[in-house]
């Protein structure tokens, strides 16, 4: 099974620039590190959020779960970088109660 409307999913600015590229941020836990080794920045966050949505498109779901505030999905795969390296990542996406197109939760390194 896809993402449902794949196509259409929201990377909000504030989840890139705020959390997913900044080292600062207390719940990281170390994202960060790893997408700006990979040669994203927080200047060219759009570049970050396409790689993530390609992703959503071209993989299977690995794993849903109803929850109180929608639908999660578990999208796992290899992400286009700018290093031109292929990790393996894990992306988090809900399509929350009522709304019809997925957001990004998190992406997170995944284990082979």
């Amino acid at each position: 099974m896809k993402l449902p409307n794949a196509e259409r999913a929201v990377v909000e600015r504030e989840k890139i620039v705020d959390y997913l590229l900044n080292p600062a941020h207390p719940d990281n836990g170390g994202k960060a590190a790893f997408f700006l080794a990979l040669g994203y920045k927080r200047d060219d966050w759009p570049s970050l959020a396409a790689a993530l949505r390609r992703l959503a498109v071209a993989t299977e779901v690995a794993k849903s779960m109803e929850t109180a505030h929608g639908i999660k999905y578990v999208v796992d795969g290899g992400m286009e970088t700018p290093d031109g390296r292929t990790p393996l990542v894990r992306t988090i996406w809900i399509v929350d109660r009522g709304l019809d197109r997925p957001r990004l939760v998190t992406a997170y390194p995944r284990e082979e």
